[in-house]
């Protein structure tokens, strides 16, 4: 996808930031319903996962910061509820020539796993996509500075309960220093400012 097919793209639903405290209940196959903030937070690492899988050649990345929030019902009050965020920050440097490319192939693979996309941010140097899940899990792959990519999620309000870190294990050390860590690992496709190669699945 290129920066000027992005910049195409409207915006046609907004996306909804904040949670309710029933928001992720009642599933109608009832898949989620009993779920709580830790099995949340789980599921999320898994989607997380399923969408770095599907993003080939493999980007190298970190986990980010780990967020919990407790959701408040009408009357501004605690619900008992809470959402996770989770973050991954992308190790791998992508060139500018390319990021129109990573930010299509994660489009594509949420679309192919049934995921609504709520919205993007058409920016030549910020982009983003935003997409949910059909239990509203709310997802987004940003653009940050210097080009560095960002995968983020956001559960709905589920029961509160302890909340671990992640325990997938990313494919690259983590770097010292403050969050976020500059992309420091070349790959030889990502990084590339050339030509696509024209026998690249990543480039269609």
């Amino acid at each position: 996808m290129t920066n000027l097919r992005l910049a195409s793209i409207v915006i046609s639903l907004a996306l909804a930031t904040g949670c309710d405290a029933t928001s992720g209940m009642g599933h109608p196959e009832g898949k989620i319903s009993d779920m709580n903030m830790r099995r949340a937070a789980e599921e999320a690492d898994a989607i997380m996962q399923r969408t770095l899988s599907g993003v080939k050649p493999e980007l190298r990345w970190n986990h980010g910061p780990s967020n919990d929030k407790t959701c408040i019902d009408v009357n501004n009050d605690s619900s008992g509820t809470g959402s996770v965020k989770r973050r991954i920050s992308i190790m791998t440097i992508v060139s500018k020539e390319r990021r129109g490319n990573l930010l299509g192939v994660v489009e594509r693979d949420w679309r192919a796993r049934g995921y609504r996309i709520t919205g993007v941010r058409a920016s030549a140097e910020v982009p983003a996509i935003y997409a949910a899940t059909p239990d509203d899990f709310r997802m987004r792959v940003a653009v940050g500075g210097e080009g560095q990519f960002f995968f983020s999620i956001t559960t709905p309000c589920f029961t509160e309960s302890a909340v671990p870190d992640p325990a997938t294990e990313p494919n690259t050390a983590q770097r010292a220093g403050d969050y976020p860590q500059p992309p420091d690992v070349h790959d030889e496709f990502w990084s590339s400012s050339g030509p696509l190669p024209t026998s690249s699945s990543s480039a269609s």
